[in-house]
């Protein structure tokens, strides 16, 4: 080893403490990056080869009733390579051990096992054997939230009769990664499960023999989707057809495509606040050893060494703690990385998530880190290059003197000795002051931007489940009923109130711009199901023409005020012209409103609904969940309490793990910065405060000298720490929303209070570290030397 690699590394142990925190913050930085680029190429592969293996269809298209024959035509048009016709039903199920009924999607799968577009991953159990009509595959999150085991039995209204059906098998698949009942958002795994069951079985079942009301379609390489989705609606109009839509719309597709897309998002802002701070913390380090040691470096350029051997001898203190925080942070991400996917495939379906990490993304994690070395020893490396040799055998000129601005105004006098030389040191050093503030401030920043998150949704489950959706119980039914179908749920011994709506999909054309979308039709917005905005104020659902959220008024290019042509797709498919009136910004889901009889009007039909909302006596539920077991013509009922409870169950776990992880990291990045300020403050003032010890002051006044300046940093950083924040967590709102669901800016008193202990107890434990350094000092050994 050289000389000056033995220096170098004798100077670093010397530094150790310093050292160590640069590199934990490093590595902080460094594990984010690499955890959350591996989750990100882990669900995007995963979903990937998902797809492929399982042949998951690009256009998907409901429909009324058509012969099979209609597929071999669909196979006819230019782009389609493969289609497929099935069978789908919404049924209600009898769970053994639920009180409740839950809801139950049947899916015809050939009677002899083959590939076919949406192929399911047996994931145990046995495919149908011919000739049994009673057996069905189940899909895997019903059989975990329910306890159920292959062989058991369910009851399930078919068609209007009552059948028992034997699961045989576990399954998943890619239709289904992320399961939540039809028009639901949030998962309901206990009261909510798709099964498959061989076509001839379910075609029987609902008299469907050659028949079916589904079509799956993949596309060729080269094919035009929107072409393909307008000829599948001109050739289905006749047969009922609700509008062709893309792989896109798809609400599975589109959730998880949201979430690689969110954490994509995440991979950035984390990462570039803890380089940033590790670049900062180089920087003052080297400069305060480049300062201590000029001497060194002019005795250096005396023996011959160059500008460049001096240069990265200075540039080694930096790349050192830097190489160890991207080893031990690039080691800490894969290992996170695992932890997070593991977390992912339990709240989505995959059939193995796995866990996928490439090398160029640690290699760029590890470049990310030496450019932030690089770039924090820069000032300092260059100042070292620059010294002349007799510069540096002088003293380095002191600060400049003067009064500050309490020592001007007389406020000081008024003030200890200790407090004076704290605030004195401040205003000598302003820029050095305000960055160390500044760093800390990121960490209060980090841990109150963390816990957003679990603010945005607790507000978002508030207003959905608590001031908009008011009712107990929603009951679907499995084709349009006359609104005489009110009076036989209000005479059902329990139902307190019951609210009758009606649900027509449409397809809404603005200009060159359309949309498919569900109109719902409603009597009254402030009944049992109330119009909110974001804001969570009531609205009044207008008289006449089309009410839409904003985000999709936007999407269609319209303003209020504006015509929009509407094409109903069900019953006699009309055509309307409709005015939009106003929008309302709703958090979650896209949606369009009209009144009850202007959508009778538009649609046709008048008189007939698709759903009613229930309230419950509870003293009288268990009676009439029974009865809603066996009421035939409903096609599936949502239990609102237990879907809050299961989605509550979900964001639970996955805040702890977040809430937990940000906490850790926010504390290495305060702890860095106020240890290091610390640290660099003893070595300036050595014999400063050495000389205050022999002068009779205490211990306890050294300190309070000492750790009150890192102390009046702290609560500085404090107000600006919550702010930085805030505008941290509005930036994350504005990315993170999408049309699924609008990040509401939120924020609990209970979490800035939380973020201000973690930066207090953060700072104490610094602060009582750092004391113990002092304490250990050598005034004799001080006092003989400048250092």
């Amino acid at each position: 080893m050289t000389l000056l690699g033995r220096k170098l590394f004798r100077e670093v142990w010397h530094l150790r403490g310093q050292m160590l925190a640069v590199a934990a913050v490093v590595a902080c930085g460094i594990s984010v990056f690499v955890a959350m680029k591996s989750v990100e190429h882990s669900l995007a592969s995963t979903r990937l080869r998902y797809y492929a293996e399982e042949r998951f269809a690009d256009v998907f298209l409901g429909l009324k009733r058509a012969p099979l024959s209609m597929v071999d035509k669909a196979l006819v048009i230019e782009g389609v390579a493969a289609a497929r016709g099935r069978i789908v039903a919404d049924v209600t199920l009898d769970v053994s051990g639920l009180s409740e009924p839950a809801t139950g999607r049947l899916l015809s799968m050939p009677d002899h096992r083959r590939p076919v577009l949406n192929d399911l991953v047996l994931v145990e159990g046995r495919y149908f054997e011919a000739g049994q009509v009673d057996e069905v595959i189940a899909s895997r999150p019903f059989m975990e939230a329910n306890g159920l085991d292959v062989g058991d039995r369910i009851g399930a209204v078919i068609n209007g009769r009552w059948s028992s059906l034997r699961i045989v098998g576990t399954a998943l698949s890619p239709e289904y990664i992320y399961e939540v009942q039809p028009g639901g958002f949030f998962p309901d795994n206990r009261r909510f499960g798709v099964f498959w069951m061989s076509r001839s079985a379910l075609a029987s079942a609902l008299d469907m023999e050659g028949a079916f009301n589904d079509l799956s379609v993949q596309l060729s390489r080269d094919a035009s989707e929107a072409e393909v989705l307008t000829r599948l609606d001109h050739m289905f109009r006749r047969y009922g057809g609700v509008g062709a839509y893309g792989r896109g719309d798809h609400f599975s597709d589109r959730f998880i495509a949201d979430e690689i897309r969110q954490v994509g998002i995440q991979v950035t802002v984390l990462p570039t606040i803890f380089l940033y701070v590790g670049a900062f913390l180089l920087n003052i380090v080297l400069r305060r050893l480049v300062s201590t040691q000029r001497q060194q470096v002019a005795v250096m350029k005396a023996m011959g060494y160059t500008n460049i051997d001096i240069g990265l001898h200075y540039l080694g203190y930096a790349l050192l703690p830097v190489s160890v925080g991207a080893l031990a942070g690039t080691l800490t991400g894969l290992w996170l990385g695992r932890g997070l996917t593991a977390v992912y495939s339990d709240f989505y379906n995959f059939a193995e998530l796995y866990f996928m990490f490439r090398a160029s993304d640690v290699l760029l994690s590890v470049l990310l880190s030496f450019a932030a070395a690089i770039g924090g020893a820069y000032g300092a490396v260059r100042s070292v290059v620059s010294l002349p040799p007799a510069e540096g055998m002088r003293p380095e000129a002191p600060s400049s003197g003067g009064l500050g601005v309490l020592d001007r105004s007389g406020v000081s006098t008024r003030f200890s000795l200790p407090v004076r030389l704290i605030f004195r040191n401040i205003e000598r050093r302003p820029f050095k002051s305000a960055i160390s503030s500044l760093m800390i401030a990121f960490s209060l920043a980090i841990l109150v931007a963390g816990r957003y998150g679990y603010d945005a949704v607790s507000y978002m489950m508030f207003t959905e489940f608590s001031n908009k959706h008011r009712e107990d119980v929603t009951v679907m039914f499995n084709e349009p009923r006359s609104r005489a179908v009110g009076y036989e749920l209000a005479a059902f011994e329990g139902v307190v109130e019951q609210e009758l709506y009606r649900e027509e999909p449409a397809r809404l054309v603005c200009g060159h711009r359309s949309r498919r979308q569900v109109i719902q039709g409603i009597e009254r917005s402030d009944g049992i199901r109330r119009l909110l905005d974001a804001r969570n104020e009531p609205y009044r659902l207008p008289r006449h023409g089309l009410l839409l959220t904003t985000t999709l008024a936007t999407s269609l290019g319209a303003s209020p005020g504006d015509t929009l042509d509407v094409e109903f797709l069900q019953g006699e498919r009309r055509h309307a012209r409709v005015v939009l009136q106003d929008t309302i910004d709703e958090l979650l889901g896209l949606s369009a409103y009209m009144h009850l009889a202007e959508l009778e009007k538009a649609a046709g039909a008048s008189g007939v609904v698709s759903a009613a909302s229930l309230r419950l006596d509870a003293a009288y539920s268990a009676q009439l969940f029974s009865r809603l077991k066996e009421l035939p013509g409903v096609a599936g009922v949502t239990m609102l309490k237990a879907m809050k409870e299961s989605f509550e169950e979900v964001i639970a776990r996955s805040t702890i793990t977040s809430t937990l992880l940000l906490t850790v990291f926010a504390g290495i990045l305060a702890f860095a910065v106020v240890y290091n300020g610390a640290r660099i403050s003893l070595s300036e003032r050595g014999r400063e405060l050495s000389s205050l010890r022999v002068l009779g002051y205490t211990r306890r006044e050294i300190a309070l000298m000492l750790l009150g300046e890192q102390a009046v940093l702290t609560i500085a950083a404090i107000p600006f720490g919550f702010g930085l924040g805030m505008l941290l967590s509005y930036l994350l709102a504005l990315s993170l929303s999408s049309e699924l669901y609008r990040m509401p800016l939120v924020f609990m008193p209970v979490n800035f209070v939380f973020a201000f202990f973690v930066i207090v107890l953060v700072a104490l434990i610094s602060g009582v570290i750092v004391k113990r350094s002092m304490d250990r000092l050598d005034l004799i050994a001080v006092l003989k030397t400048r250092e």
